[in-house]
């Protein structure tokens, strides 16, 4: 593995995981109404499954799930509803501005299991494998290997991003409109799904 195939992976791996998706909004959120070290833990979570799931589409799973496609349309289904589960615990946040930490926060488990229920998680590792590997094994490996620390910074900074935005928008009101809003979004990303 050379440094020149390195950089662009590195580079892919950001794009992929910094860029706005269901986790990302996720990750936000938690930010937002949660400790900095809970929501570091969905992180850790979304991006170890992440991981799995890249190594798993490499060994070929993408392409079983093609060959049936009702396990296929389980995972799309079960996707969408994940997701429209998480958007109603966004937007049903009553009081945002109670201490930090009260409530349940997603964690880990929740985190893997929605990189696995992620649309956008299944494109960024199928392209990525297409893209930057020969679909060798130990490319494969190397890519996850870089997309690991890429993956997880990318989405512990939009945690940050939740906590910032806490301390900026301390009235309740404001709070409440944004926790609606990222609800929005997240449901919206459905719209997308319902096309497929």
């Amino acid at each position: 593995m050379t440094f020149s195939l390195i950089l662009p992976m590195a580079m892919f791996a950001l794009a992929a995981s910094i860029s706005p998706g269901p986790v990302n909004l996720v990750c936000l959120g938690s930010g937002l109404h949660h400790p900095l070290h809970r929501g570091l833990h969905f992180v850790t979570g979304a991006t170890l499954g992440f991981i799995v799931l890249f190594l798993a589409v490499g060994l070929g799973l993408y392409g079983l799930l093609q060959a049936y496609p009702p396990l296929l349309n389980i995972l799309h289904w079960g996707g969408i509803a994940f997701l429209l589960y998480m958007s109603f615990r966004l937007a049903a946040a009553s009081d945002p501005l109670s201490v930090p930490g009260s409530g349940k926060s997603p964690g880990l488990l929740t985190g893997a299991l929605m990189q696995w229920l992620n649309p956008k998680a299944w494109l960024a590792s199928a392209a990525g494998i297409a893209a930057y590997t020969n679909g060798g094994m130990e490319q494969i490996f190397w890519f996850a290997l870089v997309y690991l620390p890429v993956c997880w910074c990318s989405l512990a900074c939009w945690v940050w991003l939740g906590k910032a935005l806490r301390r900026h928008l301390g009235n309740g009101h404001w709070l409440r409109w944004l926790n609606r809003l990222l609800a929005l979004l997240l449901a919206a990303s459905c719209l997308y799904l319902l096309r497929y």
